[in-house]
């Protein structure tokens, strides 16, 4: 997959077992966020996500995806509903992780309202030894690489950043 060209479509159920495509979102900024109910690395970043999430709730729709061969439905569904994720996808069989090459937990992906790649990688530049984001907005405050990639595209334009080194859990394919 890369970045500027179209995102191919695909289908998951969620938790209920509702199917969602992503094509269904279409005319909306998506991210799908590669997530794990026990990694946390993404229990840190569901925290960040979600008070980014709350200012762009009518424009944009986040897609958290449990690609984890070695997690149960029951702990996904816990998880989600303790850090209250508004749509988890089961992908056991990695098909979508494969398709968009996720390897961590977390690892982000922004698609434009017309379904194209437009950032994919790291939610901030938090790692074992960077525990704190450096990037800094003109404002002063901490600006994650999601938060930038969002806002750009909320603004009517392209991201500065497209790309970043994903960080996280490894996604476990096979148990």
């Amino acid at each position: 997959m890369e970045i500027n060209q179209p995102v191919p479509d695909f289908e998951l159920p969620d938790l209920e077992g509702r199917c969602h495509r992503l094509s269904d979102y279409r005319g909306r900024i998506v991210i799908v966020n590669f997530w794990s109910c026990e990694c946390p690395h993404s229990e840190r970043t569901d925290k960040a996500i979600m008070a980014m999430f709350v200012q762009w709730r009518k424009d944009v729709t986040m897609l958290s995806i449990a690609s984890n061969r070695s997690e149960s439905v029951e702990a996904v569904r816990e998880a989600a509903k303790t850090r209250r994720l508004p749509t988890v996808l089961l992908d056991a069989g990695c098909f979508v992780a494969d398709l968009f090459g996720a390897q961590t937990t977390p690892h982000v992906y922004v698609i434009d309202r017309d379904g194209v790649l437009r950032y994919r990688g790291a939610v901030d530049d938090v790692t074992f030894r960077q525990r704190t984001p450096t990037r800094f907005a003109s404002t002063g405050s901490a600006r994650r690489f999601l938060d930038e990639a969002v806002e750009s595209l909320l603004e009517g334009h392209l991201p500065t950043l497209t790309e970043s080194p994903a960080y996280g859990c490894t996604i476990i394919r096979e148990i």
